[in-house]
């Protein structure tokens, strides 16, 4: 049975949406080893349609020399949670239709290991259903008084375990958590 590893970029006031704001910090190369570590054990991408919308043109067209990155989103199957996508034209994706909890839990079993960026939406569904196997957060230093929140108002209490935390040169921190 295959694990889901979700990965946020998040300020400190819990804005996760279209991280642009993350831009002015900096990547520092400990935070590549970071994802670099939860990516490589992935067998597949869960996405959100919204956020395979947005990756599929900042993504489609890098090469390794652009980003290292760029093999693992191109070379892996991205599997779409969406009940309006139909005809996905970046390669090696597959639509498996609208929010199933069933549905994604099959998936565990059958592909392994599966990572999810973004796709707030989703992750919060996942979450309530206890999906979520592992939170990777990037905290940023900056509060952004609007925007979409990961956890939101009037959302179910969850409690989660610290696997692991670090701190980095651009004052991001990273924590590593587990629902309990």
């Amino acid at each position: 049975m295959g694990s889901i590893h979700v990965h946020e970029f998040m300020s400190v006031d819990g804005v996760v949406d279209e991280p642009t704001w993350t831009f002015e910090y900096g990547f520092d190369p400990k935070m590549g080893e970071v994802l670099g570590a939860v990516t490589g054990g992935s067998k597949g991408i869960l996405l959100g349609r919204r956020t395979f919308e947005m990756f599929e043109p900042a993504w489609s067209t890098r090469t390794v020399e652009d980003d290292p990155g760029a093999p693992f989103f191109n070379d892996t199957t991205k599997y779409v949670v969406s009940g309006t996508l139909t005809d996905p034209t970046w390669r090696n994706s597959e639509v498996i239709g609208a929010y199933d909890p069933d549905r994604i839990r099959r998936l565990k079993d059958e592909v392994g290991d599966l990572y999810v960026s973004g796709s707030v939406q989703l992750v919060r569904a996942m979450l309530a259903d206890g999906l979520v196997d592992e939170l990777h957060l990037f905290v940023y230093p900056l509060t952004l008084g609007a925007g979409t929140r990961l956890f939101t108002d009037g959302a179910e209490s969850l409690k989660f375990t610290l696997g692991d935390s670090q701190t980095y040169d651009n004052q991001v921190v990273y924590l590593n958590y587990r629902p309990t």
